[in-house]
């Protein structure tokens, strides 16, 4: 029933944001409220099977995370008026007469299925018995998510300000910071957090399922929506990317191969 209950209050939440972006023309308006969907889901269980210690860690955890990012992707969607090229030809796939409605199957639902699988260690941690105290899986999880948010913020940080930069001698590529080491260093601490947020959960019956969220979340990062799809799309459109694929680790950091 609890489970009902969070997939109700999220696909409800989700369904406005749809008929908002059906009023704006711009289906990307998704992409900044991916991380509050995991807010949802995780300060919606915890109201339901009530607060303790261990769930507060988690939903200080998860807010922390969900807030900046939202923030970061918010303020990037606000300063780009069109619609992200990738809706844009969904868009012109189906037509504008349909994709309105497809939009809000093959975006907003798709995105909230995703989000309730990804979210197996708030479920399972926000399901969690009383008295539920504070143990060693909870410190460790938490340690290894502020590792993972500490490497997510910094890589965003970097990105946002070489992105800013307009002088004439700007780098063709971004290959300094932490983008020295990985070509998306963002995507590797998103992945390390979410297995912190595992982590946090193993204590609990069946604890293990709790992995998979972690789990299905660094494949969607490394082959479906993150380094795949961005590899093959700036290796074809920005020149000098091809040669960093070459020197640089794609996802996990490393020492970057000699010219």
């Amino acid at each position: 029933m609890t489970l009902l209950i969070t997939a109700g209050v999220l696909f409800t939440g989700l369904s406005v944001l749809w008929a908002v972006s059906v009023r704006l023309k711009d289906a990307s308006l998704v992409d900044p409220f991916w991380s509050i969907s995991f807010l949802v889901i995780a300060f919606s269980t915890v109201i339901q099977t009530g607060f303790s210690p261990a769930k507060i860690v988690m939903l200080a955890a998860v807010s922390l995370w969900a807030l900046r990012l939202f923030s970061h992707l918010m303020r990037r969607f606000l300063a780009h008026p069109e619609e992200d090229p990738r809706y844009q030809a969904f868009r012109q796939k189906y037509g504008p007469e349909r994709y309105w409605w497809v939009s809000y199957f093959q975006v907003f639902v798709l995105q909230g299925t995703l989000a309730l699988l990804v979210a197996a260690p708030l479920l399972l941690a926000g399901g969690a018995p009383q008295p539920d105290p504070i143990g060693l899986w909870d410190i460790l999880g938490a340690s290894v998510f502020l590792l993972g948010t500490g490497l997510e913020a910094i890589a965003d940080r970097q990105l946002a300000t070489y992105r800013a930069d307009k002088s004439p001698d700007k780098a063709r590529v971004l290959d300094t910071g932490l983008w020295r080491y990985s070509r998306h260093p963002n995507y590797f601490g998103n992945a390390v957090l979410w297995w912190g947020l595992g982590l946090m959960a193993l204590d609990q019956p069946w604890g293990w399922v709790a992995l998979l969220g972690p789990a299905l979340m660094s494949y969607l990062l490394v082959k479906v929506s993150g380094v795949a799809l961005l590899d093959a799309q700036l290796s074809r459109t920005r020149p000098g990317y091809k040669e960093y694929m070459e020197r640089t680790s794609g996802f996990v950091p490393w020492f970057p191969k000699a010219p």
